[in-house]
Protein backbone atom coordinates (compact mmCIF):
# COMPACT_ATOMS: atom_id res chain seq x y z
CA UNK A 1 0.00 0.00 0.00
CA UNK A 2 0.89 3.50 -0.56
CA UNK A 3 1.41 6.24 2.10
CA UNK A 4 -2.22 7.45 3.33
CA UNK A 5 -3.78 9.72 0.36
CA UNK A 6 -1.27 8.41 -2.30
CA UNK A 7 -1.70 5.44 -4.37
CA UNK A 8 -4.46 4.20 -6.78
CA UNK A 9 -8.15 5.45 -6.83
CA UNK A 10 -11.07 3.71 -8.85
CA UNK A 11 -13.32 5.72 -10.84
CA UNK A 12 -17.38 5.42 -10.17
CA UNK A 13 -19.43 3.65 -12.46
CA UNK A 14 -17.33 1.11 -13.89
CA UNK A 15 -18.57 -1.93 -16.08
CA UNK A 16 -18.56 -5.33 -14.28
CA UNK A 17 -15.07 -7.62 -14.07
CA UNK A 18 -15.55 -9.88 -17.02
CA UNK A 19 -12.93 -12.60 -18.22
CA UNK A 20 -13.13 -10.17 -21.40
CA UNK A 21 -12.43 -6.88 -19.60
CA UNK A 22 -9.07 -6.33 -21.23
CA UNK A 23 -9.19 -8.30 -24.35
CA UNK A 24 -8.89 -5.75 -26.74
CA UNK A 25 -5.79 -5.08 -25.14
CA UNK A 26 -1.97 -7.06 -25.59
CA UNK A 27 -0.98 -9.70 -23.54
CA UNK A 28 1.51 -7.70 -21.59
CA UNK A 29 -1.02 -4.70 -21.29
CA UNK A 30 -3.73 -7.07 -20.34
CA UNK A 31 -1.44 -8.67 -18.08
CA UNK A 32 -0.49 -5.81 -16.27
CA UNK A 33 -4.37 -4.05 -16.39
CA UNK A 34 -5.64 -6.80 -15.16
CA UNK A 35 -3.23 -7.06 -11.85
CA UNK A 36 -4.31 -2.84 -11.37
CA UNK A 37 -7.75 -3.68 -11.55
CA UNK A 38 -7.30 -6.22 -8.46
CA UNK A 39 -5.20 -3.98 -6.30
CA UNK A 40 -7.22 -2.04 -3.69
CA UNK A 41 -7.70 1.85 -4.07
CA UNK A 42 -4.62 3.10 -2.02
CA UNK A 43 -2.11 0.59 -3.35
CA UNK A 44 1.20 2.01 -4.32
CA UNK A 45 1.11 2.45 -8.29
CA UNK A 46 4.86 3.12 -8.76
CA UNK A 47 6.60 1.43 -11.38
CA UNK A 48 9.36 0.18 -9.40
CA UNK A 49 6.65 -1.35 -7.09
CA UNK A 50 4.57 -2.60 -10.11
CA UNK A 51 7.20 -4.50 -11.26
CA UNK A 52 8.29 -6.47 -8.33
CA UNK A 53 4.65 -7.78 -7.64
CA UNK A 54 4.45 -8.54 -11.51
CA UNK A 55 8.09 -11.03 -12.05
CA UNK A 56 7.27 -11.57 -15.83
CA UNK A 57 8.13 -8.16 -16.29
CA UNK A 58 10.66 -5.25 -15.42
CA UNK A 59 10.71 -1.83 -15.37
CA UNK A 60 11.06 -0.64 -18.65
CA UNK A 61 8.40 -3.41 -19.76
CA UNK A 62 5.81 -1.80 -17.03
CA UNK A 63 6.77 1.89 -17.87
CA UNK A 64 5.63 0.51 -21.96
CA UNK A 65 2.41 -0.85 -20.53
CA UNK A 66 1.09 1.56 -18.46
CA UNK A 67 1.80 4.21 -21.28
CA UNK A 68 -0.43 1.60 -23.58
CA UNK A 69 -2.78 1.69 -20.84
CA UNK A 70 -3.57 4.74 -20.21
CA UNK A 71 -3.70 5.89 -24.32
CA UNK A 72 -6.85 2.98 -24.10
CA UNK A 73 -8.29 4.89 -21.79
CA UNK A 74 -8.14 3.27 -18.59
CA UNK A 75 -5.38 5.35 -16.77
CA UNK A 76 -4.62 8.76 -15.87
CA UNK A 77 -1.84 10.04 -13.39
CA UNK A 78 -2.25 13.74 -11.73
CA UNK A 79 -1.06 15.81 -8.95
CA UNK A 80 -4.07 16.20 -6.03
CA UNK A 81 -4.42 19.10 -3.60
CA UNK A 82 -6.28 17.54 -0.68
CA UNK A 83 -8.16 20.08 0.25
CA UNK A 84 -9.16 23.61 -0.51
CA UNK A 85 -7.16 24.94 2.22
CA UNK A 86 -4.09 22.81 2.58
CA UNK A 87 -1.21 23.04 0.10
CA UNK A 88 -0.13 19.94 0.16
CA UNK A 89 0.12 17.95 -3.01
CA UNK A 90 -0.07 14.17 -3.63
CA UNK A 91 0.50 11.76 -6.72
CA UNK A 92 -2.36 9.56 -7.35
CA UNK A 93 -3.34 7.72 -10.36
CA UNK A 94 -7.02 7.04 -11.19
CA UNK A 95 -8.06 3.87 -12.82
CA UNK A 96 -11.14 2.80 -14.41
CA UNK A 97 -11.76 -1.20 -15.81
CA UNK A 98 -14.10 0.50 -18.51
CA UNK A 99 -12.19 2.75 -20.91
CA UNK A 100 -13.05 6.23 -21.27
CA UNK A 101 -12.39 9.20 -23.82
CA UNK A 102 -10.13 11.87 -23.44
CA UNK A 103 -13.53 13.75 -23.01
CA UNK A 104 -14.94 11.70 -19.84
CA UNK A 105 -11.23 11.78 -18.29
CA UNK A 106 -11.55 15.96 -18.76
CA UNK A 107 -14.38 16.02 -16.98
CA UNK A 108 -14.20 13.87 -14.48
CA UNK A 109 -10.76 15.37 -13.56
CA UNK A 110 -12.37 18.68 -13.03
CA UNK A 111 -15.00 18.39 -10.71
CA UNK A 112 -17.76 17.81 -13.46
CA UNK A 113 -20.39 14.77 -13.74
CA UNK A 114 -18.76 12.92 -17.18
CA UNK A 115 -20.85 12.90 -19.98
CA UNK A 116 -20.57 9.59 -20.98
CA UNK A 117 -22.87 7.49 -18.03
CA UNK A 118 -22.64 3.58 -17.28
CA UNK A 119 -25.20 1.89 -19.13
CA UNK A 120 -28.48 1.40 -17.75
CA UNK A 121 -28.81 -1.98 -15.21
CA UNK A 122 -31.56 -3.89 -17.00
CA UNK A 123 -35.70 -3.37 -15.64
CA UNK A 124 -36.08 -5.71 -12.55
CA UNK A 125 -39.14 -7.75 -13.07
CA UNK A 126 -39.92 -7.86 -9.58
CA UNK A 127 -41.26 -4.70 -8.19
CA UNK A 128 -38.72 -2.22 -6.64
CA UNK A 129 -37.95 -1.82 -2.81
CA UNK A 130 -39.15 0.97 -0.28
CA UNK A 131 -36.84 3.65 -0.29
CA UNK A 132 -35.52 4.36 3.14
CA UNK A 133 -38.14 7.86 3.39
CA UNK A 134 -40.85 5.17 3.18
CA UNK A 135 -39.53 2.84 5.74
CA UNK A 136 -39.13 5.38 7.84
CA UNK A 137 -42.54 6.88 7.10
CA UNK A 138 -43.89 3.57 7.65
CA UNK A 139 -42.08 2.56 10.68
CA UNK A 140 -43.47 5.71 12.76
CA UNK A 141 -46.28 3.81 14.64
CA UNK A 142 -43.57 1.77 16.51
CA UNK A 143 -41.92 5.04 17.46
CA UNK A 144 -45.47 6.30 18.29
CA UNK A 145 -48.38 5.03 17.31
CA UNK A 146 -50.25 8.38 17.06
CA UNK A 147 -48.62 9.12 14.29
CA UNK A 148 -49.62 5.56 12.60
CA UNK A 149 -50.06 6.58 8.42
CA UNK A 150 -51.44 5.14 5.77
CA UNK A 151 -49.76 3.51 2.66
CA UNK A 152 -50.99 6.20 0.72
CA UNK A 153 -49.50 9.33 3.27
CA UNK A 154 -46.42 7.65 3.20
CA UNK A 155 -46.47 7.71 -0.94
CA UNK A 156 -47.46 11.22 -0.50
CA UNK A 157 -44.78 12.00 2.17
CA UNK A 158 -42.36 9.69 0.77
CA UNK A 159 -40.26 13.04 -1.49
CA UNK A 160 -40.15 15.59 1.25
CA UNK A 161 -38.85 12.79 3.64
CA UNK A 162 -36.22 11.56 0.97
CA UNK A 163 -35.45 15.53 0.92
CA UNK A 164 -34.12 15.30 4.38
CA UNK A 165 -32.24 11.98 4.19
CA UNK A 166 -30.52 13.59 1.53
CA UNK A 167 -29.85 17.07 3.39
CA UNK A 168 -27.88 14.27 5.74
CA UNK A 169 -30.46 13.93 8.31
CA UNK A 170 -30.30 10.23 9.80
CA UNK A 171 -33.15 8.32 10.04
CA UNK A 172 -33.52 8.14 13.79
CA UNK A 173 -33.40 12.08 14.04
CA UNK A 174 -36.25 12.01 11.53
CA UNK A 175 -38.70 10.20 13.31
CA UNK A 176 -37.61 12.62 16.54
CA UNK A 177 -38.84 15.49 14.29
CA UNK A 178 -41.95 13.92 13.53
CA UNK A 179 -42.74 12.38 17.26
CA UNK A 180 -41.59 15.06 19.31
CA UNK A 181 -43.73 16.61 21.53
CA UNK A 182 -47.12 15.65 20.11
CA UNK A 183 -50.68 17.19 20.81
CA UNK A 184 -52.76 14.64 22.15
CA UNK A 185 -55.03 13.61 20.76
CA UNK A 186 -53.24 13.40 17.26
CA UNK A 187 -56.26 13.93 14.76
CA UNK A 188 -54.51 13.70 11.59
CA UNK A 189 -51.40 12.10 11.47
CA UNK A 190 -50.60 12.69 7.78
CA UNK A 191 -51.24 16.31 7.84
CA UNK A 192 -49.24 16.71 11.12
CA UNK A 193 -46.31 15.08 9.46
CA UNK A 194 -46.00 16.99 6.23
CA UNK A 195 -46.14 20.11 8.15
CA UNK A 196 -43.09 19.68 10.17
CA UNK A 197 -41.31 17.59 7.08
CA UNK A 198 -41.99 21.20 5.74
CA UNK A 199 -41.26 24.01 8.48
CA UNK A 200 -38.50 22.72 9.81
CA UNK A 201 -37.11 21.06 6.44
CA UNK A 202 -32.77 21.65 7.30
CA UNK A 203 -31.27 23.74 4.85
CA UNK A 204 -29.10 22.65 2.00
CA UNK A 205 -25.39 21.23 2.79
CA UNK A 206 -22.87 23.04 1.22
CA UNK A 207 -21.55 22.36 -2.18
CA UNK A 208 -18.62 20.61 -2.11
CA UNK A 209 -15.38 22.30 -3.27
CA UNK A 210 -14.44 20.45 -6.55
CA UNK A 211 -10.66 18.91 -5.96
CA UNK A 212 -8.24 20.58 -7.58
CA UNK A 213 -6.01 18.11 -9.82
CA UNK A 214 -3.56 18.61 -12.12
CA UNK A 215 -2.79 16.11 -15.18
CA UNK A 216 0.17 14.34 -15.72
CA UNK A 217 1.73 12.47 -18.89
CA UNK A 218 1.80 8.48 -17.74
CA UNK A 219 4.86 8.03 -19.16
CA UNK A 220 7.42 10.91 -17.75
CA UNK A 221 5.54 13.24 -15.23
CA UNK A 222 5.24 16.17 -16.98
CA UNK A 223 2.04 18.47 -15.97
CA UNK A 224 -0.25 19.33 -18.56
CA UNK A 225 -4.08 20.29 -19.13
CA UNK A 226 -6.21 17.55 -20.16
CA UNK A 227 -6.85 18.44 -23.73
CA UNK A 228 -2.83 18.81 -23.99
CA UNK A 229 -2.16 15.22 -22.88
CA UNK A 230 -4.49 13.10 -25.11
CA UNK A 231 -4.49 9.61 -24.20
CA UNK A 232 -3.11 10.57 -20.59
CA UNK A 233 1.03 11.19 -22.67
CA UNK A 234 2.71 13.88 -23.52
CA UNK A 235 4.05 14.57 -27.64
CA UNK A 236 7.09 13.12 -27.02
CA UNK A 237 5.52 9.93 -24.89
CA UNK A 238 2.63 9.68 -27.72
CA UNK A 239 5.65 8.76 -30.49
CA UNK A 240 8.34 6.81 -28.25
CA UNK A 241 8.40 3.51 -29.32
CA UNK A 242 11.66 2.40 -28.20
CA UNK A 243 13.79 4.02 -31.02
CA UNK A 244 15.29 7.19 -31.38
CA UNK A 245 12.64 10.12 -32.24
CA UNK A 246 12.27 10.51 -36.65
CA UNK A 247 12.48 14.39 -35.60
CA UNK A 248 16.14 14.28 -34.51
CA UNK A 249 18.06 13.26 -37.17
CA UNK A 250 16.27 15.61 -39.82
CA UNK A 251 17.44 18.92 -37.14
CA UNK A 252 21.05 17.34 -36.91
CA UNK A 253 21.14 17.24 -40.70
CA UNK A 254 19.84 20.33 -41.45
CA UNK A 255 21.92 22.41 -38.78
CA UNK A 256 24.84 20.39 -40.73
CA UNK A 257 23.73 21.51 -43.74
CA UNK A 258 23.24 25.15 -42.38
CA UNK A 259 26.98 24.97 -40.85
CA UNK A 260 28.01 23.53 -44.29
CA UNK A 261 26.60 26.37 -46.31
CA UNK A 262 28.25 29.19 -44.81
CA UNK A 263 31.70 27.42 -44.57
CA UNK A 264 30.95 27.66 -48.18
CA UNK A 265 29.95 31.24 -48.19
CA UNK A 266 33.42 32.12 -46.19
CA UNK A 267 35.70 30.14 -48.77
CA UNK A 268 33.84 31.81 -51.47
CA UNK A 269 34.09 35.22 -50.42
Amino acid sequence: MARPGYGKRSVPDQGPRTARTFAHLPPREASVAAHIDRLPDGAAMDIKTLAKELAAYGQQAVASALKAISSAGHLRRVRERLDGERTQWVPRTYFSRTPRSDAWWGQFLSGDSPAEAAPAPPTPVHPPERTAAYTALAGLARTDPRMTLSAAECTALEPLAAEWLARGVPVPHLLHVLTDRLPDPVHAPGALARKRLTDKMPPEPAPATAPLRIMECTGCGIPGRPEALPGGLCRTCRHDDGHPSPTAPIDADVRAHVAHLRVLARTSR
